[in-house]
């Protein structure tokens, strides 16, 4: 801020203020865009070697002013886009953005000017070794066109046009991942980080920054840094900024827990890839993370920095292999979700659909599985879309991030409840394999099938498989094509043994017969989903308080239950029941309204044995030359559980801890979180369970989503 208000004391001496005609001319004309609008194009010559400003100047500076006047009266013109700037990089390090030779800005015309005078004048700061303010007049008379004669134009009217259909336009972020974090090198600092995944190094043009911001209140950026991964092709980017809210009266502090009190509006010039026009993007921050600027400049270590005279030659060969290993790896994760706790409720009914129709033409079998298979699909492919999103709209997401929301936990609730109802007499309708249960008969509808892979695909979310954490990295740190080619393949692997024996019916040879047997197995199933509902009961009320909505959902589960009943047993009258489900409604908009209320999560005893610590991302700064066990989990997450019993919570463990005074940390993201999602992220994690080691020296190594003491053990 000092340099800027200096430099313009400086340029505004009366030492420097001699005619400047010699470095700056201006002029002006006029012609109609596609659009048949009436556009006036200022041109304006630099003499060689020297330079104006664009609007944001960079370190220091002053932009180029046009102020407009007709008749004796000050007019504002509606400006347009600025031209692309370039960068300039002057003595003692400070970097400058604007313009040489010859450039055009451009204003609208409106139609009040019609045969009017318009009087147009330019100021500027103009810099070589020194910087020197000038001013010029340029006056032209509008015919009732809006048209004149061209008056000192520098550009004849082809090449201001040209100019003028490049203009920068407003577009998205699309390949580019843009967070703010904390600066570890200064209080009161933020960083700007970027990622570009899949780049191609050739299209970076050097003498431009890929982002230049606009100047906005609060925040005063520093200059760009590029860092060239070349064995993944991606370009990292990273430009401090200060906050300038202590300046500000009264005092704006930089919050302490990293989120704004309201969000943030910037925006930003891309200048990648080199061969497409620059365009201008607005995106919202709502809060910063309070960690990961030291981890990501340790990595940039191993990186080539922009502009050093490393070769960079992209591996585009290993590039496309490492991007099938990743499509193999989420086939492998999807196949294995079939046996994760999750998914096996609706996997059994599947099962009990393919006993069902063992009997049947392997026409009808196929079709039975292709359809179970499109509801799989379909299920990822809007998992996938949700996801595109919200990256595009710049928010943090993570699997399984639909169960962070308790509506639609509430919402699937009711679903299973419904189906376990189903399951244990209560009433009939198609169940997943289109036959009513036990004897009855084959209905030719395949709709059933269809929803049991859209259930499969919600319950198995909450997991994490092996094979499958790695390939969502991947897929939530790169491009949208990919996003859904990973997806696809989760997709494909979650349905293919169903696809197997669809194509290949001998494979249900060793299934039994249909029998009397399968109204046990049925009531067995539907004892099953009684399980997974209890499973999400739990998950809700770790959402919001039992005191605000226990009671109102238990009767809603009560008045549903005995809907049923009432129509299986006393009276299938539609008076009664339907004023047993307009009771029903009414319940259900209650329990949404009461899932509103944001509850704080206290924190899960992982073992009662050893005490626990809440995580927070301060705490990552300093571990007092202690070991530190961090266990990144959520009530929703089933394999966290099973990690949890079969680790965390055995005596071996405990004793482990002690005798190496491990503190023992969680991180609980039951409830969305932006803290949790970013450092999650920031390690390339989507999802828990995750597991880190901080070791006594501060080093935080990663132990992925499986664990064994023996493996904490070889880290420690």
């Amino acid at each position: 801020m000092f340099l800027k208000f200096f430099y313009l004391v400086l340029s505004l001496s009366p030492i420097f203020a001699f005619s400047q005609e010699q470095y700056v001319d201006m002029g002006a004309l006029s012609f109609k865009n596609n659009s048949g609008e009436s556009i006036l194009a200022i041109t304006l010559n630099n003499s060689k070697d020297w330079h104006t400003y664009w609007k944001n100047p960079g370190d220091a500076g002053l932009e180029v002013k046009m102020k407009f006047s007709s008749n004796g009266q000050d007019i504002e013109l509606e400006d347009l886009p600025w031209p692309a700037p370039k960068r300039y990089i002057e003595q003692g390090n400070m970097w400058a953005y604007g313009y040489s030779d010859k450039y055009a800005m451009f204003f609208k015309l409106p139609n009040e000017l019609k045969s009017k005078s318009l009087k147009i004048t330019g100021e500027w700061l103009v810099c070589k070794d020194i910087c020197i303010p000038g001013t010029r007049t340029v006056e032209v008379n509008l015919d009732n066109n809006l048209e004149f004669k061209n008056v000192g134009a520098f550009l004849d009217t082809k090449k201001t046009i040209d100019i003028y259909n490049k203009l920068p336009k407003n577009g998205n972020l699309e390949k580019i991942q843009i967070f703010l974090t904390k600066s570890s090198i200064k209080e009161n600092q933020l960083a700007l980080h970027y990622i570009i995944e899949n780049a191609d190094f050739s299209k970076i043009n050097k003498k431009v920054n890929i982002i230049t911001p606009y100047l906005r209140p609060l925040f005063d950026y520093k200059h760009e840094e590029i860092y060239l991964d070349t064995q993944s092709n991606t370009i990292y980017g990273r430009m401090y900024l200060d906050w300038d809210g202590l300046y500000e009266s009264p005092e704006i502090p930089l919050p302490q827990d990293g989120i704004f009190k309201s969000p943030l509006m910037a925006k930003y010039l891309i200048q990648y890839p080199n061969d497409t026009e620059a365009k201008i993007v607005t995106t919202e921050f709502k809060q910063f993370t309070l960690s990961g600027d030291a981890e990501l400049t340790e990595n940039f270590k191993k990186y080539q920095k922009l502009g050093e005279k490393t070769k960079v030659t992209p591996s585009t060969k290993k590039n496309e292999a490492s991007f099938f290993y990743y499509i193999l790896l989420a086939f492998l994760g999807g196949l294995i979700l079939n046996l994760m706790p999750c998914v096996l409720p609706v996997i059994s009914l599947k099962l009990f659909g393919l006993i069902v129709h063992s009997n049947e033409s392997k026409k009808q079998i196929l079709k039975h599985n292709i359809f179970y298979t499109l509801g799989v699909l379909f299920s990822f492919l809007v998992l996938a879309t949700v996801i595109v999103l919200m990256k595009l709209s710049g928010d943090q997401v993570g699997w399984g991030f639909q169960l962070q929301s308790p509506n639609f936990v509430l919402v699937m609730i009711i679903i299973l409840f419904i189906m376990a109802l189903n399951m244990l007499g209560l009433f009939e309708f198609v169940t997943p394999g289109g036959k009513k249960l036990g004897n009855a008969a084959l209905k030719k509808g395949v709709g059933a099938d269809f929803i049991n892979g859209i259930l499969a695909t919600i319950l198995s979310t909450p997991c994490s498989a092996p094979f499958l954490g790695t390939a969502l990295t991947f897929a939530f740190t790169t491009n949208i094509i990919n996003i859904y080619f990973i997806f696809i393949s989760v997709a494909i692997g979650l349905s293919f043994p169903f696809l197997m024996t669809g194509f290949f019916p001998a494979f249900i040879r060793f299934l039994p017969k249909p029998g009397m047997w399968m109204d046990h197995l049925k009531k067995f199933l539907g004892v099953s989903l009684i399980l997974t509902i209890i499973w999400l009961y739990d998950v809700y009320f770790v959402l919001i308080p039992y005191e605000e909505a226990g009671f109102t959902l238990n009767l809603l589960l009560l008045v549903t239950f005995f809907t049923f009943y009432l129509r299986k047993f006393i009276s299938k009258r539609l008076i009664y029941t339907s004023i047993f489900i307009i009771f029903i409604a009414l319940l259900l908009v209650q329990s949404v309204k009461k899932s509103s209320v944001k509850y704080e999560i206290i924190g899960q005893a992982v073992n009662k044995n050893y005490k626990w610590n809440k995580w927070n991302p301060e705490m990552m700064k300093s571990n007092n030359g202690k070991p530190r066990f961090i266990n990144f989990t959520a009530k929703w997450c089933l394999t966290c559980k099973v990690n949890k019993k079969l680790v965390l919570q055995t005596d071996d463990f405990s004793s482990f801890a002690r005798e190496k005074q491990l503190e023992l940390v969680e991180a609980d993201w039951t409830h969305r979180d932006p803290a949790i999602t970013n450092f999650l992220q920031g390690h390339k994690i989507f999802g828990v369970p995750a597991y880190f080691i901080q070791k006594a020296n501060g080093e935080v190594i990663s132990l992925g989503e499986t664990i064994s003491l023996d493996k904490i053990k070889k880290h420690l």
